[in-house]
């Protein structure tokens, strides 16, 4: 017994002694933070007119993924060419996490001349002035810019939103540059939209319309609009350049906003294809004329209304209070060996009437 509990007591103390030393002996040294904070991944730039507007995210962590503390230093810098050097054009002190933003105006000597590529870099230092790289490259296009619209307006029409400008002086019957329209959608979105599979896609709040180089200056139709909807527009001219395979857009300043709400305040499309044919009495049934026409391919029509006269007398409605759902029609109120005129208009969902169809004349043929 006394050499088992001997064995026990020597296991017993090796543990401890293991414990020990463990908990009171350094490990492996770690090697010293450098304290560099990650470099920017998603710079973004844009040009309009001759300001440049810059847009990232300074990480929170450094390059051995522990917290930053403190500001860090930004330095925005340009290139014109690759391999070139990066010049300084600003520097800015950012909290880590912070969304970072800066804007300038171009020197003339890049606002000026042919489009050529322009790169914006961000660099994040540490106290000591050191940093882990660039970000990302945003490009734009030095260059000089297209002049900004002027006078824009816009007005309804029925098949949408028409938006006018001036056009360029001297440009002739066809643009030579493309227009950029940025349509806002200001009506707030329904409280409960509808679902299902059938259910109309929501609209976008924001939407671009490009007007392509090569057609009528001053003029464009915005057809993808909804009635009692309101809009906001904005319009900037546009140069599109293809550089190494991709095309940069180089553009001018946005206009002045204009707005105007989408009222319906249109008929529908007078309907076309009236014809009418009589159907004599047959065994005991009354004779009729049959009336017919092209439905029109509007998605607010609420009906037709049809009307009728005699030789030489007033027109008169002859359909229902309610406007007939279908392009079809049966006059069963006339007379053996009377001629009758007719004539169909639509009616919209807000209620307004379009003019009268061309006419169709029949006769009642006699026994």
């Amino acid at each position: 017994m006394d050499a088992i509990y001997r064995r026990k007591w020597a296991a017993a103390a090796m543990a401890a002694g293991l414990a020990l030393a463990g908990c009171g002996m350094p490990g492996a040294p770690l090697p010293p933070s450098l304290n560099l904070p990650q470099p920017v991944k998603d710079l973004s730039a844009v040009r309009a007119g001759d300001q440049v507007t810059l847009h990232w995210t300074v990480s929170k962590r450094n390059t051995d993924k522990l917290l930053q503390k403190g500001n860090v230093q930004a330095r925005v810098c340009s290139r014109q060419s690759a391999g070139g050097v990066c010049a300084t054009v600003a520097t800015l002190q950012l909290a880590p996490g912070a969304k970072g933003a800066f804007s300038e105006t171009l020197p003339a000597a890049l606002a000026a001349g042919a489009p050529r590529v322009l790169t914006y870099f961000v660099e994040l230092e540490n106290r000591k002035g050191r940093s882990a790289g660039l970000s990302n490259g945003a490009v734009v296009l030095a260059g000089k810019a297209p002049p900004p619209v002027t006078g824009l307006t816009a007005e309804m029409s029925k098949r949408g939103v028409v938006l006018h400008w001036n056009p360029v002086a001297g440009a002739g019957k066809l643009s030579t540059t493309a227009v950029r329209l940025r349509r806002i959608l200001l009506t707030p979105p329904a409280a409960k939209p509808q679902t299902g599979m059938l259910a109309p896609a929501p609209e976008p709040v924001q939407q671009n319309l490009l007007v392509p180089a090569g057609v009528t200056p001053g003029r464009a139709l915005d057809p993808n609009i909804q009635f009692g909807a309101t809009y906001e527009y904005r319009a900037q001219r546009v140069v599109r350049v293809t550089v190494a395979g991709k095309t940069l857009e180089l553009a001018g300043a946005s206009s002045s906003a204009v707005r105007i709400h989408a009222i319906n305040s249109f008929p529908p499309e007078v309907p076309t294809g009236l014809a009418a044919v009589a159907t004599p009495a047959l065994n005991g049934a009354p004779p009729s004329i049959d009336l017919s026409w092209r439905p029109d391919a509007e998605t607010d029509v609420a009906g037709y209304v049809v009307y009728r006269r005699q030789e030489g007398g007033p027109w008169q409605r002859i359909s229902p209070a309610q406007p007939v759902v279908g392009p079809a029609f049966d006059d069963v109120r006339v007379q053996l060996g009377r001629t009758y005129v007719y004539a169909v208009s639509a009616v919209g969902r807000n209620g307004l009437e379009s003019a009268r169809s061309s006419t169709a004349r029949e006769t009642v043929p006699k026994p």
